[in-house]
């Protein structure tokens, strides 16, 4: 159990920890569109965006997807598909590290934040959808940033 002996609201730990990512998306990108294409803003926000989401999926899928399988053996196919977006949003963000280690343009980083975020809202979208409900009863004695990420 958590320090306060409390259960932890997963559905709303995991809606603040997307939230908190959409926003680090949405700072990521005015750091490419104010043209900053080296330095400290794309350095800080899409490395910290990139870091974030990638903890944040992996943080689901080593705890939080096995915990809901537990559970809801019945949620499978769900799970399954969500680890798949993982995947291809892990390659996506690759995309996006090369892209910023390479020195890309505003432009092509655009392209890629524009790919990421898209992916992301739909991936988002669906884990909400099929996962908000059946993590409100959740009982799971792991700390939110294991089961969530940094941004939990």
């Amino acid at each position: 159990m958590n320090s306060d002996q409390q259960p932890i609201a997963w559905a709303e730990q995991m809606q603040a920890v997307h939230d908190r990512l959409r926003e680090a998306l949405t700072l990521a990108e005015a750091g490419v569109d104010d043209g900053a294409t080296e330095g400290a803003d794309v350095l800080l926000y899409c490395w910290g965006f990139c870091a974030a989401l990638t903890g944040h999926h992996g943080a689901e899928d080593t705890t939080l997807f096995p915990a809901v399988l537990a559970d809801r053996p019945e949620l499978a196919g769900v799970v399954a598909k969500l680890v798949q977006d993982h995947s291809m949003i892990e390659h996506l963000l690759a995309a996006l590290r090369h892209a910023i280690e390479s020195g890309a343009s505003a432009e092509t980083l655009r392209g890629h934040l524009d790919g990421v975020g898209a992916i992301m809202e739909s991936h988002f979208r669906y884990e909400e959808r099929e996962l908000l409900g059946p993590l409100t009863g959740l009982r799971l004695e792991a700390p939110p940033q294991q089961a969530l990420g940094p941004l939990a």
